[in-house]
């Protein structure tokens, strides 16, 4: 019976050690400077060949953003809180680059959100202006980047639906751009996993035929 308690005693603190929360690590700074290597930008080029736009982006996506639900509609993947696609991948700066003096190094685009998480950038028709989408913690937004001046902006408070289609499209005065805006009364998303319902569902036969 000894034997039998002293087991069970082990058996419990092994259990209690095997539960332990533990936060998530970061290997020595050695192997991360061999992983987490800075990616080459992006290079978007005006047909003018006058203006090189250099995009970054990380190489790795963030916990929190692989810990995101995903809702799924005839194969679009979601994110049900900011309206974009829960795939998508983000650009965190943007530099430019004059091609008549290569010598000079590019130049940091001012303006840009906190935390930038870029996409979906499309050119005036004149190509002078860049419109895209800033995605933060509460759904997408439309900034604008003026090429003359190096600097961007947000043009509306209004939140997007980038879920599916073309999220910008500029008219061709190149002074409006068309948007997929979200509803202002939207409604919450029924989650039936945690809903509580409100009365019991009932069925009924009337005696007619149900449809094949």
């Amino acid at each position: 019976m000894r034997y039998f308690f002293l087991l069970l005693i082990c058996a419990m603190s092994l259990l209690s050690d095997a539960q332990e929360n533990l936060n998530f690590q970061k290997p020595s700074k050695e192997i991360l400077d061999l992983v987490d290597v800075p990616l080459a930008p992006y290079v978007i080029m005006d047909e003018a060949k006058e203006n090189m736009i250099l995009i970054y982006r990380d190489q790795f996506k963030s916990i929190e953003e692989l810990s995101k639900e995903e809702l799924r509609l005839a194969g679009l993947r979601i994110d049900p809180v900011t309206n974009i696609g829960s795939r998508t991948s983000f650009f965190t700066n943007m530099k430019i680059r004059r091609m008549n003096d290569l010598k000079s190094e590019p130049i940091q685009i001012k303006g840009l959100p906190k935390n930038p998480k870029i996409s979906n950038l499309k050119w005036s028709t004149d190509q002078r202006m860049m419109a895209f989408t800033h995605t933060n913690s509460k759904g997408v937004e439309l900034w604008l980047l003026d090429l003359k001046t190096a600097t961007a902006k947000k043009l509306t408070n209004l939140v997007l639906n980038a879920n599916m289609g073309n999220v910008i499209n500029w008219f061709k005065d190149d002074k409006s751009v068309l948007v997929t805006v979200i509803p202002q009364n939207k409604k919450p998303l029924i989650y039936k996993e945690s809903a509580i319902p409100t009365g019991p569902t009932i069925s009924v036969n009337d005696g007619k035929k149900s449809p094949k």
